[in-house]
C-alpha cells in the first residue's frame, strides 16, 4: 500500500525488459556465430579467437563467456550454419519460380556450407565428445529438405521421381572434396553437371 504501486510498476518494467535483454543475446550471439564463421573461411577452424573477436568488434573474453572451449565454439558455428541451410529450402520454394531452380539454389548453398568448412572434417573425427552428435544433427536437419525440394521438382516434372535425398548430399559432399586438392578444380561447376543429370528429358 504504502509504494502506492510501485511495486507492480517496477514489475512490469522487468518483465517487459527480459524478453528484450534474451533478443539482445541472440543478437550477439548470431553475431559471434557470424564472425567465427567467416574467420574459418579465412583461416580454417584454427583460427585465433582474438581475430575472431575483432571480426565480432568485442573483447576476446565475450568469446569466451558464450564458448568456454574451442569444440563449443566450433559446435555452435556449425549448428548455425546447418539450420540456417534448412531454412532456406522452404524459402527458396515459396519464393517462386521453378522447383528445379529453387533445388539449384539450394545445393548452391550446400556447397557453399561444404566447401567453406577448413578443418571441420577433421575436427568431427577427433575423439572430442563434444562432436559425437554433430553427423547425426547434420542428417536430422538437412535430408528432409533435401527430400522436400526433390519431391516438388519431380512433382512438377522438372526432374526424374525416385532420386534419395541421402544418396544426392551424399554425392555432392565427394564432389566437393577435390576442392581442398586443387584450386583449378570447381566444385561448383562439377555439381551442376550433376544437377543437370537429374533433369527430364
Amino acid at each position: 500500500m504504502g509504494d502506492g504501486g510501485n511495486s507492480a510498476v517496477a514489475d512490469t518494467g522487468g518483465t517487459a525488459a527480459a524478453p528484450r535483454k534474451r533478443a539482445d543475446a541472440r543478437r550477439n550471439e548470431k553475431t559471434l556465430l557470424e564472425a567465427a564463421a567467416a574467420a574459418f573461411i579465412a583461416a580454417g577452424v584454427d583460427a585465433p579467437v582474438r581475430d575472431i573477436a575483432a571480426r565480432a568488434g568485442v573483447g576476446v573474453g565475450t568469446i569466451y563467456r558464450h564458448f568456454p572451449t574451442r569444440a563449443d565454439l566450433v559446435v555452435a558455428v556449425y549448428r548455425h550454419q546447418v539450420e540456417a541451410c534448412a531454412e532456406a529450402g522452404p524459402a527458396l520454394l515459396a519464393a517462386g519460380g521453378s522447383a528445379h531452380a529453387a533445388l539449384a539454389r539450394w545445393i548452391d548453398l550446400f556447397v557453399d556450407f561444404l566447401v567453406t568448412k577448413h578443418g571441420l572434417a577433421e575436427a568431427l573425427r577427433s575423439d572430442d565428445p563434444t562432436f559425437a552428435t554433430l553427423h547425426g544433427y547434420f542428417l536430422d536437419r538437412l535430408l528432409p529438405v533435401c527430400a522436400e525440394l526433390l519431391e516438388a521438382a519431380a512433382a512438377a516434372g522438372e526432374i526424374r521421381p525416385g532420386i534419395e535425398p541421402f544418396e544426392l548430399l551424399l554425392a555432392v559432399g565427394n564432389l566437393c572434396i577435390g576442392a581442398n586438392w586443387d584450386p583449378r578444380y570447381d566444385a561448383r561447376r562439377v555439381v551442376g553437371y550433376l544437377l543437370t543429370g537429374l533433369r527430364t528429358a
